[in-house]
């Protein structure tokens, strides 16, 4: 099985993904994910890390009634990793599929895919348009509000913070650490590359 780069990952998702937004998204999801590997402990595995997150949503776009299902057919067509596999489907655990997270990388997933987007739209919200200078206070106090960001499911963060053994204000001030250590990544990329 030949190892999948992290270029060969970025040419699969953007084979099955165009728009900015789920481009953007993954780029976020990928960087957060590499700071967590090395923030728990796991920085010998920041690259594998890194790609579960770039491909997380792999079939969002293309196959949103089946999210997670139809992207682990994708790539055993392609060869990867049934690592890789599980942790990205394992995102969508009683959601849409039965794959619960396992590894302490899967559960960081489940726990923080939602919440960037969250965090991302507080960010949007301040002049700075940044999360550079974003508090936890800011981002509890939308969080609270329902139809804030209301696709961004409050109950999936929960379990994911349960899942890790945190409390919902741990995870949330790590997530946002975890997105000012990408910013810059996410926030300048040109749909056709880097």
């Amino acid at each position: 099985m030949e190892t999948l780069t992290r270029d060969k990952a970025w040419g699969l998702l953007t084979e099955f993904n165009k728009e900015h937004f789920h481009l953007k998204h993954a780029l976020t999801v990928e960087g957060v994910m590499r700071w967590f590997a090395n923030e728990l402990g796991y920085a010998d595995e920041q690259d594998f890390w890194g790609i579960v997150g770039l491909l997380h949503d792999l079939d969002f776009e293309q196959f949103p009634e089946q999210h997670c299902i139809k992207e682990q057919e994708i790539m055993r067509e392609r060869g990867i990793d049934e690592r890789i596999i599980h942790a990205a489907a394992s995102h969508g655990y009683a959601l849409t599929v039965d794959i619960k997270p396992e590894h302490e990388m899967e559960k960081v997933l489940y726990a923080v895919d939602e919440l960037t987007g969250l965090i991302g739209a507080v960010a949007l919200m301040r002049p700075s348009k940044s999360v550079s200078d974003l508090e936890l206070k800011s981002v509890k106090k939308k969080y609270k509000t329902a139809n804030f960001a209301a696709g961004c499911s409050r109950e999936v963060i929960e379990r994911g913070a349960e899942m890790l053994g945190w409390d919902l204000d741990t995870l949330i001030e790590r997530t946002i650490l975890a997105m000012r250590s990408c910013e810059d990544a996410y926030n300048n990329f040109s749909v056709d590359g880097e």
